[in-house]
């Protein structure tokens, strides 16, 4: 869903570029998860039109003076292609056939824009993709009864089993949970999206691996977060269950996630529907204290961006190359492996971060400051 959110940002902005109009975009059957789901079945398509009215004009379909038209179809945009790059492969051609058919568009746009569409990245991505009204109001239901016994703190967990065997890195739990994920990287080679040669253990040192729940709890308890810190956690069913799970249950017994929250039949609708299941997490997650990802990915970005544009929610951003280290470091005293844990992550707590300190970085990520408003000066 997270990823899908980010080639839609795109596709406003390219349809911007060209000055033509842009059709509702259809979303592809994700490969692992199945989800048949489709733009207004996530987003409120209504809103969505009426907040980008100014910026590109939104068609819910084909006009019928089109269906007959062969677009201009492009499968393999090169990453990274400038506005210019896209006037110059498209304007003739959509203007001439009429319409133009563009697949799989991540990482395909520069993420350096002038101004006007690095703001509107920050329009779509904030303001104009709001979830569809049955999504929004259970996650909002879900969050207040979060908020309703105080602060809390969510944490997106990538555990799963497709975050193993996508990142060529194992869960630590046991031989036979290594297995599983060998066993499914075999099969499925297409899978894996780790095309480094490091072995597991370089790959891991390097921050490259997602933290596991032991990993997560050392790190939590280190910053400071106490046994009765209320924690809502993010994400699909954790590969080896509850046991994945347990370091973290057994430090921290208030851990909450959606199926906890949801009183019986209240996520019957959503059944299956990975895209819905992920965008109930986005919402609680969005409005916690604290929020924290144990990997990258789509959806830790899009939050950590989007709680930077909401006024710096603080979140914290686990330093793991320098850190990871340290974890195997047995002869370490607890109270030094602390010290040096706040330390590294004194920098990465949800301070104003801005874009502009390394090229190429996402605005949807790091919307300081070109997505900010900017105060007149009064004298």
């Amino acid at each position: 869903m997270n990823q899908q959110r980010n080639q839609i940002v795109d596709a406003v902005v390219i349809a911007r570029i060209l000055g033509a109009a842009l059709v509702v975009p259809v979303l592809q059957v994700n490969i692992i998860w199945g989800d048949e789901s489709e733009f207004s079945d996530i987003f409120d398509l209504g809103h969505f039109k009426k907040v980008l009215a100014d910026d590109v004009r939104i068609l819910s379909s084909l006009p019928s003076t089109h269906v007959m038209t062969r677009p201009v179809e492009e499968k393999r945009t090169p990453l990274h292609v400038s506005p210019q790059w896209i006037r110059s492969r498209y304007l003739k051609r959509i203007n001439k056939e009429g319409v133009l058919l563009l697949r799989g568009l991540d990482s395909r746009l520069s993420k350096d824009l002038p101004p006007d569409l690095q703001k509107l990245r920050c329009k779509v991505a904030f303001q104009a993709l709001r979830f569809a009204p049955p999504i929004l109001e259970l996650g909002n239901k879900l969050a207040r009864r979060m908020q309703s016994k105080g602060p809390y703190f969510a944490l997106h967990l990538r555990i799963e089993k497709d975050v193993w065997v996508r990142t060529g890195c194992l869960p630590g739990l046991s031989k036979e949970y290594d297995e599983i994920v060998h066993n499914e990287r075999r099969r499925h080679p297409e899978f894996l999206t780790a095309k480094s040669n490091l072995s597991y253990h370089e790959r891991k040192l390097a921050g490259l691996c997602p933290l596991n729940a032991f990993e997560v709890t050392r790190l939590l308890k280190a910053l400071g977060a106490p046994r009765s810190a209320r924690i809502y956690w993010a994400g699909g069913q954790p590969l080896g269950g509850k046991e994945a799970l347990s370091p973290l249950t057994r430090e921290f017994p208030h851990f909450y996630n959606k199926e906890g929250l949801a009183l019986p039949g209240e996520l019957e609708p959503f059944a299956n529907k990975a895209s819905f299941m992920a965008a109930i997490d986005y919402i609680v997650s969005e409005k916690s204290d604290v929020f924290m990802a144990s990997h990258g990915g789509n959806m830790g970005h899009a939050i950590q961006g989007q709680r930077a544009y909401a006024g710096h929610k603080k979140y914290i951003t686990p330093n793991k190359r320098h850190m990871l280290p340290y974890f195997v470091n047995s002869s370490l005293p607890e109270a030094e492996f602390n010290r040096i844990i706040k330390e590294l992550h004194q920098e990465s707590l949800g301070q104003p971060e801005l874009r502009s300190s390394k090229a190429g970085r996402d605005v949807t990520k790091y919307p300081v400051p070109e997505c900010m408003c900017k105060r007149n000066k009064t004298t």
